[in-house]
């Protein structure tokens, strides 16, 4: 007796209750302004294991501090941005090595981002990665 059709799930989501609706339409405003102001920008890095800046939008420079430490630096003040990262090799050719990447604003300088890269197991270790900043 085969086990598959008790693990096949529906591809759907659930339909949304009535207090989901309710709460989702208390919370449109028709007063806000929707979408990105004129000043944002859409900023990105790409960077080598090495700390090398490859290429960006609005990157300035990019510097490895440490074993899976690293700073980038952009044009602008980031310190109120949003950050985004993920390890990926700077080509379109192969794969990148396994791990995990946290970004966060760069202490002390409002126009940088600090990265951390680290293995699967939480050890850490030089990675290259790509980093967007929504500004």
């Amino acid at each position: 007796m085969s086990s598959t059709g008790s693990r096949r799930r529906p591809a759907t989501q659930p339909a949304p209750g009535r207090d989901d609706v309710a709460l989702a339409d208390a919370e449109m405003a028709t007063d806000r302004q929707v979408g990105l102001p004129t000043s944002a920008r859409v900023l990105y890095a790409v960077v080598h294991a090495n700390g090398t800046l490859v290429r960006g939008l609005g990157a300035a420079s990019a510097s490895r501090l440490a074993t899976g430490m690293y700073q980038v630096v952009f044009d602008q003040d980031v310190s109120v941005a949003g950050y985004v990262g993920t390890i990926g090799l700077a080509g379109s050719v192969g794969l990148a090595p396994y791990g995990c990447i946290a970004v966060v604003g760069r202490t002390g300088i409002p126009n940088g981002v600090f990265v951390r890269t680290f293995t699967t197991d939480g050890s850490l270790a030089d990675r290259p990665f790509h980093l967007a900043v929504l500004a």
